[in-house]
């Protein structure tokens, strides 16, 4: 490669980046996003997920690389209680979506039919319907 065609190159590439921007984090996939009500062993309950940016940043002496990127952040009020984190939102394989309470038990949505999902939630190793619906 001549000397000419590295600078060249390098700076397509940082406008094609700056051209393209990052992706807004709209665009981040899943059928959760949004305010849902639900029920949680009979008590009332409220979820939300939004998507959030996710870009990164990373450097290696005076070069640095930026990725853009976008991931759900989810939280959760059992009972009018203080919100807290779900995180790790994954597919299942039917088109439901696992995920972990703050406490680190796994809890699990079906894909909704007419807006509404059922589920369940785990605490100390016992398994307890979830529903959730919008």
């Amino acid at each position: 490669m001549s000397k000419r065609a590295l600078p060249t190159t390098l700076c397509v590439l940082a406008l094609s980046f700056y051209a393209c921007g990052p992706a807004p984090a709209s665009q981040v996939g899943g059928w959760w996003g949004g305010t849902w009500s639900c029920n949680i062993d009979g008590r009332s309950a409220r979820m939300k997920w939004a998507a959030v940016d996710d870009s990164q940043t990373s450097c290696n002496g005076d070069t640095c690389t930026t990725s853009s990127g976008a991931r759900w952040a989810g939280s959760f009020s059992d009972n009018g209680s203080r919100w807290v984190r779900l995180t790790n939102p994954r597919s299942g394989t039917q088109g439901g979506v696992y995920f972990n309470h703050a406490d680190g038990n796994k809890w699990y949505l079906a894909k909704p039919v007419s807006n509404k999902s059922a589920g369940w939630t785990t605490w100390n190793g016992q398994r307890y319907p979830l529903s959730c619906w919008r």
